[in-house]
C-alpha cells in the first residue's frame, strides 16, 4: 500500500478558551472521526463519549494523528511529567491501513516528542499487541503493576462530609 500521502499531525497545541483548556483535535468532526476509528479498531474504546474524549485529549501531550486527506486513520496520545514517567495511550490504526507502518510511525512520533523523549520510563498497556511494541523497543515489564479503580464515595450523611473535611484540613 502506498502511504506516501498520509499526513501525521501533532495536535498537542493547547488552546485557551476562557478557563477551559481544549486541544486542536477538538473540532466536532474530528472527535466524531475518532469515535468512528475507535468503533472499528479499538475494542477497549468503542463506547467513549465525545465529551470524555475531549477532556482526555486536552490533558494529553503529545496527541498525534494520521490522516488520509481529510479522513482520520490513526491516533495515539501520551501523558507525561516530562522527566521521569510517561504513558502512551490509545494507539489505534484503521484496519484498512494496518501493516503499513502507520502504527509504528505514531508510536515513534510520540516517543520523539519533547514531552516524552527525555523521560526515564515510558509505559503502555496492551492486550494483544505485545509483539508489535517489542519490535519498536518496548520490553515486557515483570514488576507488579497496580491499578486503582476510582469509585465515587457515597457519604450517608452531609454532616459527616463537613466533619471529614475539617478533620482532613487540621
Amino acid at each position: 500500500m502506498d502511504c506516501s500521502h498520509i499526513q501525521f499531525r501533532d495536535s498537542t497545541q493547547k488552546l485557551q478558551t476562557g478557563s477551559h483548556r481544549t486541544s486542536a483535535l477538538n473540532s466536532e468532526l474530528e472527535i466524531e472521526q475518532l469515535q468512528a476509528l475507535f468503533q472499528v479498531a479499538a475494542f477497549w474504546a468503542r463506547d467513549r463519549a465525545a465529551d470524555d474524549l475531549e477532556i482526555a485529549i486536552a490533558n494529553s501531550s503529545p496527541v498525534i494523528s494520521a490522516w488520509n486527506h481529510d479522513h482520520l486513520i490513526g491516533f495515539a496520545r501520551a501523558t507525561s511529567d516530562g522527566i521521569y514517567r510517561a504513558t502512551i495511550w490509545d494507539v489505534v490504526v484503521h484496519p484498512d491501513y494496518q501493516g503499513a507502518g502507520i502504527g509504528r510511525k505514531l508510536v515513534q512520533t510520540v516517543l520523539s516528542h519533547p514531552q516524552v523523549c527525555r523521560v526515564e520510563r515510558v509505559y503502555l498497556m496492551t492486550t494483544n499487541q505485545q509483539e508489535f511494541y517489542q519490535r519498536i523497543g518496548f520490553e515486557q515489564n515483570a514488576t507488579t503493576t497496580m491499578v486503582y479503580f476510582n469509585q465515587p464515595i457515597a457519604l450517608p450523611n452531609p454532616a459527616l462530609s463537613v466533619e471529614m473535611e475539617c478533620d482532613i484540613g487540621s
